[in-house]
């Protein structure tokens, strides 16, 4: 069937189908089932517990500075 023949409820729940089937993969996690690596899990757990006694971090300015970006 082409869109010239469809009528306007018909395009309607077409077009809605679409949008909703659009949102729902860019939604999907890439990395869902994953497992990542003990160094990289350790990386994690140990930047929270710096954020969480209070450590501050690298100022943005810096981290974009570093990647030759400008901010």
């Amino acid at each position: 069937m082409q869109v010239k023949d469809m009528t306007i409820e018909e395009l309607k729940l077409l077009i809605q189908e679409t949008v909703a089937e659009t949102i729902q993969s860019l939604l999907v996690d890439p990395d869902e089932g994953k497992q990542i690596k003990p160094e990289v899990k350790q990386q994690l757990l140990d930047s929270l517990q710096r954020t969480q006694s209070g450590e501050p971090g690298i100022p943005a300015e810096e981290v974009a500075k570093n990647l030759g970006l400008t901010w």
